[in-house]
């Protein structure tokens, strides 16, 4: 039965000159030379090109028969590396939509899709068929909240995304900053999060405290100006709060954690400082 599929196979496979095929314009899969595209060409200058890349004959613009890429342009462009002038290629009878729809299905089923490229693949299967996220996720076989949850990953600008995948930060990461609404705020703590190297958790505690100090602002904006005047009257003696930072203080000690605090009178009223330790003793 294997040999079968194989002799199958062979029937219809050719080989064709790298010169002669034209990959389409505006792509959403960016192939990047790095050392994963270098492997696979190593690999291809090795052992060849098992799998045969997809391609659809159309006519040129003198009248002759052209291929264009359907499905394989990262092998397409490792062949070129390894030297290879022809590639094992699967013609196929497709228009370009039907074409497109195969590409991005081809695509959809690569490990080596980014989480970006991936939710473009998605949308650009959307765009092409008309299907709604419920059609698409059956297409695909996953959830329809699995697409929805991609999609959004789009409404990142194309710089927030190549810094996300610079810097190996995961989809949980990209989801979290999308909490964020205002771009100019998630680029600013979306660089935070880089330069402090945040795990997904820590990034997620550091945008629900922005979240929540926005919050408390704007509640405490919206509320009339003498409320803020009765609550200050309600706490008469500052002690209060120096109790408090002295506990504070005191509970720290006793966990084993070497801490300082002092106090100073200056102008404006009492400056109180803590000095913690970088790393626990």
């Amino acid at each position: 039965m294997f040999w079968g599929k194989i002799k199958e196979i062979s029937r219809v496979v050719r080989e064709v000159e790298i010169s002669e095929i034209r990959v389409p314009d505006g792509r959403f899969r960016r192939i990047r030379c790095d050392e994963s595209l270098a492997a696979l060409a190593e690999s291809i200058r090795e052992h060849g090109i098992i799998e045969p890349l997809i391609v659809r004959r159309v006519l040129g613009v003198g009248g002759e028969a052209e291929f264009t890429l359907v499905a394989g342009e990262r092998r397409l462009r490792a062949a070129e590396m390894a030297g290879l002038t022809t590639v094992p290629v699967v013609s196929v009878e497709a228009g370009e939509v039907d074409a497109a729809i195969l590409a991005i299905i081809e695509n959809l089923h690569r490990e080596d899709l980014s989480m970006f490229e991936e939710a473009a693949s998605i949308q650009s299967l959307i765009s092409l068929t008309g299907m709604t996220q419920e059609a698409c996720a059956k297409k695909l076989s996953v959830s329809q909240s699995y697409v929805a949850n991609k999609l959004r990953l789009l409404r990142l600008s194309e710089g927030e995304q190549e810094k996300i995948e610079e810097n190996g930060l995961t989809e949980r990461h990209a989801r979290a900053l999308l909490r964020l609404e205002d771009e100019e705020e998630r680029e600013e703590v979306l660089s935070i999060i880089i330069k402090r190297e945040m795990n997904v958790s820590r990034t997620e505690e550091y945008i629900e405290d922005i979240i929540c100090a926005k919050s408390r602002m704007a509640e405490r904006e919206s509320k009339p100006k003498g409320s803020e005047q009765k609550r200050k009257l309600v706490i008469r003696d500052i002690r209060l709060f120096y109790n408090s930072i002295d506990h504070a203080v005191d509970v720290i000690k006793k966990s084993g954690i070497p801490v300082e605090s002092t106090r100073k009178e200056v102008e404006e009223g009492v400056l109180i400082s803590i000095l913690l330790p970088k790393k626990a003793s």
